[in-house]
C-alpha cells in the first residue's frame, strides 16, 4: 500500500498553474504598480471602491461568455440581457421591497428562456452563434424600451443595500463574483457533465464518437451564460439607484476581452475561471488608470480593444515560430552584408 501511494504521488503535482493564470496575474500586480507610480489617485480608496463592484459585476458576465466561447461560440446578446435584467428588478417592484422577490425570480425565469432561444438557435439549428445571438440582443432591447418607454426607474432600496453594502469592510458585490466563481470551478472540474462540457468543447467529433450528447451540451453553455448575466445585470440595479436600459452596452467588448486574457482559448475547450476573473479587475483598473490620466471615453475604448487584440496575440500566435523566422531573416541578413563586405577579384 505504502508503495502504491509512492508512485500516485510521484505523478506530479495535482495544482498546477496554467499559463493565463500567471499571465494576467503578474499583469495585474504590475498594473497596481504603474498606478501607484503614475496616477496615484487611481488606486485611492475613493476610486477603488468604486471600481471593485464593476469589477465584480464584470466578471461575472465574463464567466458567462467563458462558457459560450468553451464550445467554441460567442454571445453578443450581452448586452441586451444584462439591461433587460436590470430593468426588470428595478422598474416592476416599483421601489417596493416586498415585490423585490419576484421580480428578480421573474429576471432568472426569463434568463433562462432567453438562453434556451440561443441554444435551440446555435446548438440545434446549427445558425452562425454570431448571427443568431446579435439578433436576440436587438430584439431583448426592444423589450427593454417597452417596459421602460425610455425613462429609468429607481431602484428598491432593499437591493441597494444588499449589492452595494458591505461585510466585514469587504463590498457585497465580491462575495457574490466569489459564489459564482466557487460554483462554476466546481462545476466544471468536479462533476461528470462538466467534464464532459469541456471535453466537448476541445474536440466535438471525439465526443460525438464516444455517445456524448453534443447539441445538448452546447446550448445548455447559453442557458447557463443568460443566467449569469442575469445576476450581473440585478447587481447593477443594485450599484446604480436608476438603471438606464443601455447599461449593459458596456459589457459587450470587456466580456470577451476579459476570457481572452485569462487564457481562454476561442477555439474552445478548457475555460480558466480563476484567470478570468482576475483579468476582470485588470481591466477595470486599467480603465481607472486611463481614465486618472485624464484621456477621454474613445481613448478608453481603443485602450480595452488593444487588451484584446494583445490578449489574443499571447495565447494564439505561435510565438516559437515567429523567433525562429526572425532568426532566419537575421541571418539571413548577416550572409547577405557578409558577401557585400567582401572583396571583388
Amino acid at each position: 500500500m505504502a508503495q502504491r501511494s509512492e508512485v500516485t504521488l510521484s505523478k506530479g503535482p495535482r495544482f498546477q498553474v496554467s499559463k493565463g493564470l500567471l499571465t494576467v496575474l503578474i499583469s495585474t500586480v504590475v498594473l497596481f504598480i504603474l498606478s501607484a507610480v503614475i496616477a496615484p489617485t487611481s488606486v485611492s480608496p475613493g476610486p477603488l471602491g468604486s471600481m471593485i463592484p464593476f469589477a465584480a459585476i464584470l466578471a461575472i458576465v465574463g464567466l458567462g461568455q467563458m462558457l459560450v466561447i468553451q464550445q467554441a461560440g460567442i454571445d453578443l446578446s450581452v448586452p441586451g440581457s444584462v439591461s433587460l435584467a436590470a430593468v426588470i428588478v428595478s422598474a416592476l417592484p416599483e421601489i417596493e421591497d416586498d415585490r423585490l422577490l419576484s421580480a428578480v425570480i421573474l429576471a432568472l425565469v426569463v434568463a433562462i428562456a432567453i438562453g434556451a432561444f440561443n441554444g435551440f438557435l446555435v446548438g440545434f439549428l446549427k445558425l452562425n452563434p454570431i448571427i443568431a445571438t446579435l439578433g436576440t440582443n436587438s430584439l431583448l432591447f426592444g423589450f427593454v424600451m417597452l417596459i421602460t418607454q425610455g425613462i429609468p426607474r429607481m431602484t428598491t432600496a432593499l437591493l441597494l443595500s444588499v449589492v452595494s453594502g458591505s461585510t466585514f469592510g469587504i463590498p457585497n458585490s465580491v462575495f457574490f463574483a466569489t459564489a459564482v466563481l466557487l460554483i462554476v470551478i466546481f462545476v466544471l472540474r468536479k462533476t461528470v457533465p462538466g467534464r464532459r462540457f469541456e471535453s466537448i468543447g476541445a474536440s466535438a467529433p471525439v465526443a460525438m464518437v464516444s455517445g456524448l450528447r453534443i447539441k445538448t451540451h452546447q446550448a445548455m453553455a447559453y442557458v447557463w451564460a443568460q443566467v449569469l448575466y442575469a445576476i450581473a445585470g440585478i447587481m447593477i440595479a443594485g450599484v446604480i439607484s436608476e438603471p438606464n436600459g443601455s447599461m449593459g452596452s458596456a459589457y459587450l467588448l470587456p466580456s470577451v476581452a476579459v476570457v481572452v486574457l485569462g487564457g481562454t482559448s476561442l477555439l474552445g475547450g478548457r475555460g480558466l475561471p480563476t484567470a478570468t476573473v482576475i483579468a476582470a479587475v485588470f481591466l477595470s483598473q486599467l480603465d481607472q488608470f486611463v481614465l486618472a490620466l485624464g484621456v477621454n471615453f474613445a481613448i478608453r475604448t481603443l485602450v480595452q480593444a488593444a487588451a484584446l487584440a494583445i490578449g489574443v496575440a499571447i495565447y494564439t500566435v505561435d510565438w516559437s515560430r515567429v523567433r525562429s523566422l526572425l532568426r532566419k531573416f537575421l541571418s539571413t541578413q548577416r550572409r547577405g552584408e557578409h558577401q557585400t563586405s567582401l572583396p571583388t577579384a
